[in-house]
């Protein structure tokens, strides 16, 4: 299907964008890689009558660490984010990136359309929760900064106002003791993940300090789990205590019947992933090389 007529304009700055989104109201959206608006144009779910083209924007693609913050343009690609010295460094970004889609999707696709989308199918907002992440925004109003949590309010709805563009997202790089992961199963490469979970750990003497624990594909928006991360959090990882987390989490998520598998199969899917996603975290956090990849079936 072909997507509705719209009217096309191209941005060459922050500020035009916000100026064309502005004076064009409700009918415009904003186009970057194009990998999550394209499909919904096509599938008729949403008809803008406007698209900004903000992808030629200078100084939006940059992938930076300064005194322990991780800041990633709007406009830095899967692809890009995957081959940085930041995903190198955070294993569990490496995770996310590589594992999106395909390599054509990965080499077009952006972070900031990606957390704009408000999809809760997409990768980077659960991976962000657990990492405690805030995102950049600049419009009319002048510059914000808001926390991952909360920031998809709902099925494909975000916390941004109108004529807002995402600009940026910033974290602080896990110290020692850290590690995390983020395993996803999916139907095949291009597919949506049919569940997600995104963990994150501290650890000093075996025990856990801290924990993040998030899952996507899992309901109307990412679920972080916080009744799972306090299974964890204050004690050795036994086999008991990462059963009750993955218990946790279970509870936390609220997956519906779709063309990727009914609930209950799903809530399966949640519980093998965070005992997974556990158990890699752990590894890492110990100074283990982990190699981890999103699963097809």
């Amino acid at each position: 299907m072909y997507p509705a007529p719209f009217k096309y304009h191209r941005a060459n700055s922050v500020t035009q964008a916000i100026e064309l989104l502005s004076g064009i109201g409700e009918g415009a959206r904003v186009l970057a890689g194009g990998q999550s608006l394209l499909p919904l144009l096509k599938l008729r779910f949403d008809e803008p009558t406007d698209l900004v083209d903000v992808a030629r924007i200078p100084d939006l693609a940059g992938i930076d660490t300064h005194a322990g913050t991780a800041s990633i343009g709007a406009l830095a690609t899967h692809r890009r984010i995957a081959l940085s010295s930041l995903a190198a460094a955070v294993p569990i970004v490496a995770d996310c990136a590589h594992g999106i889609a395909d390599n054509q999707v990965r080499s077009r696709g952006t972070i900031g359309g990606s957390v704009a989308s408000g999809d809760p199918s997409c990768d980077w907002p659960a991976l962000l929760h657990t990492l405690d992440a805030h995102i950049q925004c600049r419009g009319p109003n002048g510059e914000r900064t808001l926390d991952i949590n909360g920031f998809v309010q709902d099925l494909y709805q975000t916390g941004l106002q109108p004529g807002e563009l995402i600009t940026g997202v910033r974290f602080a790089v896990p110290g020692a003791g850290s590690g995390g992961a983020y395993c996803a199963f999916k139907r095949c490469a291009p597919a949506f993940p049919t569940a997600s979970v995104g963990v994150q750990l501290k650890l000093a003497d075996g025990q856990v300090v801290s924990a993040r624990i998030a899952m996507g594909s899992s309901g109307p928006t990412p679920i972080r789990s916080h009744e799972a991360e306090a299974e964890l959090t204050g004690g050795s990882l036994s086999k008991e205590r990462v059963a009750r987390a993955a218990d946790a989490a279970v509870a936390s998520a609220n997956p519906f019947d779709d063309q990727r598998g009914p609930a209950a199969f799903k809530r399966q899917l949640i519980a093998t992933l965070t005992r997974r996603a556990i158990g890699i975290a752990q590894r890492r956090a110990s100074g283990e090389t982990v190699k981890n990849s999103h699963e097809y079936y």
